[in-house]
């Protein structure tokens, strides 16, 4: 009974652990070419990525984190899941991604007081994945995320919203 009661103590921590990553902000939408038969794709390589900032106060990632790195681990992960592989030898796809960071974007806002359309300063930020078929040069699928950036977050946060937004925008990718 008293092992009962531990295990159901930490299944409900772990879950309420879970649910405590801020994701009602993240916006998330996929495009596939609906000309395209995605069972055909099992390897892919990387393109490269890109990155554009602005935080003049370097608020965005925490000092140890590399937000490319874990980009790319976990749209790797992913798609290992799916069963596909890396190669450099030619491959179905290529993957690339970009990520934009705005730590002093402004957008819109009805003031409370007086009704009215004011400006408020807003950390946002974006994440792009797109694979690419190199036969043709056509994009196959995109991915985007938009959201509001937390002002000086942790490691653990920064990497579960993240593993957050990539795993929910790549479970959209058509099945095999």
């Amino acid at each position: 009974m008293k092992q009962g009661i531990l295990l159901l103590t930490v299944g409900m921590m772990l879950l309420t652990g879970c649910s405590s990553v801020p994701t009602k902000d993240i916006q998330i939408e996929t495009q596939a070419n609906p000309k395209i038969n995605f069972e055909g794709y099992t390897t892919y390589t990387w393109l490269g990525s890109a990155a554009i900032l602005r935080d003049p106060s370097g608020q965005w990632e925490p000092p140890e984190f590399d937000a490319d790195t874990e980009i790319r681990y976990l749209i790797d992960r992913e798609l290992r899941k799916r069963g596909m592989s890396e190669t450099t030898d030619n491959p179905d796809m290529m993957v690339t991604f970009a990520v934009g960071v705005d730590m002093k974007a402004q957008q819109i806002k009805i003031d409370p007081k007086t009704k009215m359309e004011v400006l408020e300063d807003v950390s946002a930020g974006g994440l792009l994945v797109i694979f690419i078929d190199p036969s043709s040069g056509f994009v196959t699928w995109a991915g985007v995320a938009t959201a509001k950036l937390l002002e000086q977050p942790d490691t653990e946060m920064s990497k579960a919203r993240l593993d957050y937004v990539v795993t929910k925008m790549l479970k959209d990718l058509p099945k095999k």
